[in-house]
């Protein structure tokens, strides 16, 4: 039940209150021309939409962690995760933009993902873990060439994003991580794809 709730407020409730200030609060908001805006509004709803992913998995490997420690190692990760998740969620609203329409299916497919992984063992948890952050950190700099140069609100919160994912990969490794098959990695890198592609249009 604490996970249907933390999932009905993270998608239909107000955003989060984030336990850090964001990274953009003393940046200045250079004004952007229409299609510079665009562009670095759809970027941040992607971002946005890998954040509820975020939430969704980590709920779902604390769902089903055998190890006390692992579930609360998890439960701080997925707290971090929560202030990307305020941050780029203001963000978008101060581009005009909106959020993924489709962030419910991005959540229900991210917990159901998550919770598989967490009954795979807690070894193969930390290593898609370890995994996802490693592709999140390639995806974050990507943005980063893509984002308009002016839009140094938007760099700042995705600086600060690709740093923390890098840690949390870090992490994730020399708590045991386990190296993942080649092929579940491809398809890792498959599922975000269709998940990054279709939220920067909807």
């Amino acid at each position: 039940m604490v996970f249907l709730d933390q999932g009905l407020r993270l998608l239909f409730g107000p955003p989060p209150s984030p336990h850090r200030a964001s990274p953009a609060a003393s940046v200045e908001d250079v004004p952007l021309e229409p299609a510079a805006r665009d562009t670095a509004g759809c970027l941040m709803r992607v971002n946005h939409s890998g954040e509820v992913c975020a939430q969704a998995l980590y709920q779902g490997q604390a769902l089903t962690a055998r190890a006390r420690e692992m579930r609360e190692s998890l439960e701080r990760s997925a707290q971090e995760e929560n202030d990307h998740l305020a941050w780029t969620a203001e963000r978008v609203r101060e581009l005009g933009a909106h959020t993924s329409y489709l962030n419910p299916l991005w959540y229900a497919g991210s917990l159901a993902i998550g919770a598989a992984a967490g009954l795979a063992g807690d070894r193969w948890s930390l290593g898609f873990l370890a995994e996802t952050e490693r592709q999140v950190v390639e995806h974050l700099q990507g943005h980063l060439v893509r984002l308009p140069p002016k839009d140094l609100k938007s760099r700042a919160i995705v600086e600060q994003m690709r740093d923390d994912e890098g840690r949390h990969a870090t992490v994730a490794l020399e708590a045991g991580a386990a190296e993942l098959p080649a092929p579940v990695k491809a398809l890792m890198r498959l599922s975000a794809r269709t998940m990054t592609t279709t939220a920067y249009w909807v």
